[in-house]
């Protein structure tokens, strides 16, 4: 009868201990994610879209593009404008190689009058020559220099005008090459680059559909790391800092409990009133503080799914 009695007790202390292990938890909340929702930056059919729900997507991939034949083409014609600019340009070389043609015989010109100028004055002083010859040559001496001093002229006029129409012309360049920037960023923006890793949550539009600029095409978010959003009281603030690792919990059939190590990594400065949904430790307590508390996932935590946690060895 005594060791009847003696194993009725141990088992009731066994059986208080257990109810005291999964006793209410500190703190309960949802599971979320940083979703990123990804519209389209371009307007046009949907050429491709080759994502699936589900579909795990890297960084910086191409998932799918826009049509832009359109764009294309509007390119093409401003960069075959820019090219008609260059035609259009005048070349100064022909004109100014006549006019220095010119200035070479009129050097050349220049030259014998000054020889013939010198053997006058020597004639001169033998008196085998008049003063009237050596004015005469004097005279075609100036002419000559005068003449050469208009043609210097002429060609730096000539390249001075060419050069400012030239200006003219390519000076219309520039608003055109701007225009081909625009355009080719508007075609880089008909691929659809996905920019972040992650999950493909929801898919908004499939291949073959008319999609505008801003329209969602996708919702993702990185699941490999997940987010319990739980509230505590006042009253908890205390037992908690960032940093800390805390113990979460998700239903794991019906009465048992998956166990996970979190991380609280953001306390909210605010208090807010106790959501509908949740219950915390102190069930009295209308003001409660939310939390968040970073989990890695091995693939069995999903959004919305409900946790618990509870601080330190409890």
């Amino acid at each position: 009868m005594k060791q009847l009695f003696f194993l009725s007790f141990i088992a009731l202390v066994s059986l208080t201990a257990c109810k005291n292990s999964n006793g209410k938890a500190d703190a309960s909340g949802t599971f979320e994610a940083n979703e990123v929702i990804v519209s389209a930056e371009s307007s046009g059919k949907l050429t491709s879209f080759v994502i699936e729900e589900g579909q795990t997507i890297a960084k910086d991939s191409v998932v799918g593009t826009v049509d832009g034949t359109s764009i294309s083409l509007q390119k093409e014609q401003v960069e075959s404008s820019i090219q008609a600019l260059g035609e259009k340009t005048m070349d100064v070389s022909p004109q100014v190689k006549l006019l220095e043609d010119q200035l070479a015989v009129q050097q050349s010109q220049l030259t014998n009058l000054l020889h013939e100028q010198g053997r006058i004055q020597s004639l001169l002083k033998q008196d085998a020559a008049t003063g009237k010859q050596l004015d005469d040559i004097n005279a075609q001496i100036d002419v000559a220099k005068r003449s050469m001093h208009v043609t210097r002229q002429q060609i730096q006029v000539q390249q001075n005008n060419v050069a400012t129409q030239n200006r003219s012309i390519l000076s219309e360049g520039k608003p055109l090459q701007k225009r081909v920037a625009q355009l080719e960023d508007q075609l880089r923006k008909t691929s659809i680059i996905n920019p972040v890793a992650g999950t493909v949550l929801t898919k908004y539009a499939e291949q073959g559909e008319i999609t505008s600029t801003g329209k969602a095409l996708y919702k993702i978010a990185d699941l490999s790391t997940i987010t319990l959003r739980a509230y505590i009281t006042g009253t908890q603030l205390s037992q908690v800092k960032l940093g800390q690792t805390v113990k979460v919990m998700v239903d794991d059939g019906a009465s048992k409990y998956k166990e996970y190590s979190g991380t609280l990594s953001w306390v909210s400065d605010k208090a807010e009133f106790t959501p509908k949904t949740i219950q915390t430790k102190d069930e009295r307590a209308n003001l409660v503080y939310a939390t968040r508390i970073k989990v890695k996932n091995d693939g069995y935590l999903k959004i919305g799914m409900y946790g618990e946690i509870k601080f330190g060895n409890q």
